[in-house]
This record gives structure tokens, sequence and C-alpha cells, in this order.
């Protein structure tokens, strides 16, 4: 729960009472792998915070194939915030890609902190915009780069996750298939 506090006190001040209210709110949850944090389909239900584990954001593309699109490991927050604000159904899903413990709030409880702490949609509105330009630095080098060079910049982006994670979501979100990574992991070596 202090790693939670940390990050959101890099956004902004709370003082002893509004962290005890933040706190109180907040539930654990335990993930198998290959659970669903949330689900395309389904109004999600909770924003977590990621105290052990790696999720991953996915979705199916128009031709059935599975398609890793993000991952979220320790220290971070994970939801499909756009959806979870607006309480309309999620496109993706967010799966545990290993065994996963996150602190939980839901809707109504993330709006009680919301409507309760003064300063805290400040607060939140950073948070987003840190995230939101996380992933679009991780993300812009796939677009741009040729296979070798964007398997270099995930593992520069995700240096702890190389070897907790399945290489066949590793290849999906690089674009590339599995035995182009296999290849490319036994040059780089």
């Amino acid at each position: 729960m202090h790693k939670m506090i940390d990050f959101i006190l890099q956004f902004g001040i709370l003082n002893q009472q509004q962290v005890d209210l933040l706190l109180s709110k907040a539930q654990t949850i335990e993930l198998k792998k290959e659970d669903y944090f949330s689900e395309a389909g389904k109004i999600p239900k909770y924003l977590g915070f990621v105290i052990e584990g790696v999720l991953r954001f996915c979705y199916y593309n128009n031709k059935g194939e599975e398609i890793t699109n993000y991952f979220i490991d320790e220290g971070n927050f994970v939801v499909d915030n756009q959806k979870f604000e607006s309480q309309i159904a999620a496109s993706d899903y967010i799966q545990a890609v290993t065994d996963c413990k996150i602190l939980v709030f839901s809707k109504k409880d993330w709006d009680e902190i919301s409507n309760t702490i003064i300063g805290f949609p400040l607060i939140q509105a950073n948070i987003v915009k840190k995230c939101l330009t996380t992933a679009m630095d991780r993300r812009s080098p796939l677009i741009s780069e040729d296979a070798t060079t964007r398997y270099l910049s995930f593992m520069e982006s995700f240096p702890s996750l190389l070897n907790r994670i399945p290489l066949s979501y590793v290849a999906s979100y690089l674009g590339i298939t599995q035995q182009s990574l296999s290849r490319i992991r036994k040059n780089i070596r």
C-alpha cells in the first residue's frame, strides 16, 4: 500500500487523513495467471494498483488473432480508464500474465475519494497523463523501427519482464512471429 501512496504523492500532496481515506477504500485481490482483471464486452469493475505480478492489455483482431497491446507491472496503476470512468463496456481484455496481487478501487469508492479529497481530481489527471505519456513512449518505436530495434526497445522499456512472460506475448506486442523473435534473440546473444 505504501508503494501506491508513494506513487500518488509524486503528483500532489495528501495529508494523513486523506491517505487514510484512500487506504480505507482499497481492497486487495489476487488473480491467478491467465485470469482476467477486465474483459471485453463487460463494464470494468475496478481501477487497480499492481503490487505483485504482470498484466497485459490484449484484444482480438478481425482475423481472430490475439494481439498483446501493452504490459503493466508492479508499481503501476491498471485500468481501462476511459471505459471505467464512463462505465461502458470494454473493448480490450486485461489479463494476468503471472499470478498477481492488486489493490483495487470500485468506481463508487474511486468517485467518493475524488469528491472528498480536495485537489484529488487534479492528482488523478496528472497520473493519467503520466501513464498515457509512458504508454506512448513505449509504443511509438514499434511503428517505425525494424524488428530487432523494436525488441531492443522492449528490453529497455520492460527490463524485468523478459524472464517473466511468455515469448508469444512479447512477439505479439512487437508485431512479429515467435519464430522471428527467436531468430532476433539468437542473433543478439
